[in-house]
């Protein structure tokens, strides 16, 4: 069911007594999406894996117990992408990967906006 006229009005009124109270909630808001925590999510679980990817290397020689225990980290975390990646689905990888070229790749996501580049 749409909208009246008064309701639009009323809308709008509230969007810009919000626009002119705090520009930088909705600056966050219009950037965000649904699928923006599975993918933080996902971006943790990564660095997980390779934490437990190093903890094998450095320890399987001289502690098989330490070694198991980085390879059960490492079975965790791909477990975790792998379900948040079901999550996600198509719609949400594509979300995602539309929002990496949108910001100049993964070097836009990397670099925080508004920090001036030593480069």
């Amino acid at each position: 069911m749409p909208l009246s006229e008064d309701e639009q009005r009323i809308l709008q009124e509230i969007e810009a007594h919000l626009s002119a109270t705090d520009p930088d909630l909705v600056q966050q808001v219009s950037e965000t999406t649904v699928y923006r925590h599975g993918a933080r999510q996902i971006r943790w679980f990564t660095l997980l894996f390779v934490v437990g990817f190093a903890l094998l290397l450095l320890t399987f020689a001289s502690s098989l117990l330490l070694g198991f225990v980085g390879f059960l980290v490492m079975l965790v975390a791909a477990l975790q992408i792998a379900l948040n990646l079901r999550r996600l689905g198509k719609a949400g990888i594509q979300s995602i990967t539309d929002s990496f070229r949108g910001h100049g790749g993964l070097k836009g996501i990397v670099r925080r906006p508004g920090r001036q580049n030593d480069a």
